[in-house]
């Protein structure tokens, strides 16, 4: 299996000026982890997105690394390239959604709230501006200044959006979306030969060019990574079982524990048609479970 970039970027061995902005780099990344993750799963709606962005912000950055000018603290930096992939999937999103719109009378539904807190719960129906605005100020705690900083505005913009997106959040209620019945049912034929370790049956639902993503782990085509021999090989009790997290049916791993089924990862199966398209699996980021099913992770210990 191809490793990931990420797991590429902890083995290589850096000598000279690169590698003390590299280090400085893994360890600035081991810190903000938690927080870039909680701040683009809130701008985008779901935590899966948000680990996604996350993901492609990092990869970004370390592209870059060696233009970044040295005494700079990485932090803001890094933030501001998630910022920027976040504002860069809410536009796609909204173009995707106005075709919808164009092509059919049904509504084009809101993306679902990650967490229950009034403001993160609220501020998905603000504009990505304002969004950012309420959030960094609201939610993280950040001054005028350092958002003007992190969204390349002014103090002043930042002002006069986080009022209007304060404004906009005492009139606005909730979005909501619904779990699409057909999605459910296909993803429960998945489960239910994956469960029966029928991997023929399983790879007869996906499509030739089906990707593969393991969150901090792989990227690649399906068809050719040993993900399901991985799952075959374990000596531990486990299972899959399809629920819901976001507004869409989704899968969960659980492991028994003590003779306890315990949650303990979060999976998305992206379709097309009746054919899987993409599976994305965050085995190995507990963070996107604590944001989708906070129950669920609290009572798994590792």
């Amino acid at each position: 299996m191809r490793k990931s970039a990420m797991d590429d970027l902890r083995e290589i061995e850096f000598s000279g000026p690169f590698e003390a902005r590299y280090l400085a780099f893994l360890e600035t990344i081991t810190n903000l982890r938690p927080s870039l993750h909680r701040y683009c799963a809130r701008m985008t709606g779901s935590a899966m997105d948000g680990e996604d962005v996350v993901q492609e912000a990092l990869f970004q950055a370390y592209r870059k690394l060696d233009t970044f000018e040295d005494g700079r603290p990485l932090g803001p930096w890094l933030f501001r390239i998630a910022h920027n992939r976040c504002i860069d999937l809410l536009r796609r999103r909204e173009v995707r959604q106005e075709a919808e719109a164009g092509a059919s009378v049904a509504d084009v539904v809101e993306p679902a709230p990650v967490l229950g807190r009034a403001v993160e719960y609220l501020v998905l129906a603000l504009p990505p501006k304002e969004r950012a605005a309420v959030l960094l100020k609201d939610v993280f705690d950040y001054s005028l200044e350092e958002i003007a900083e992190l969204v390349d505005s002014t103090v002043g913009g930042v002002k006069a959006a986080l009022n209007r997106g304060r404004g906009k959040l005492a009139e606005r209620p909730a979005p909501a979306r619904a779990v699409d019945p057909e999605m459910s049912q296909l993803l429960n034929l998945y489960v239910e030969r994956f469960n029966r370790r029928d991997w023929d049956a399983v790879r007869e639902l996906i499509t030739a060019d089906a990707r593969l993503l393991v969150a901090d782990r792989f990227a690649g085509a399906l068809r050719n990574a040993p993900y399901f021999a991985r799952y075959d090989r374990m000596t531990e009790e486990w299972r899959l079982e399809v629920g819901e997290a976001e507004g869409e049916a989704v899968v969960f791993a659980q492991r028994r524990i003590d003779g306890q089924w315990q949650t303990h990862s979060v999976t998305r199966v992206v379709w097309e048609g009746d054919r899987i398209a993409q599976v994305v699996d965050y085995w190995h980021c507990p963070w996107v479970l604590r944001d989708v099913s906070p129950a669920a992770s609290e009572a798994y210990q590792e």
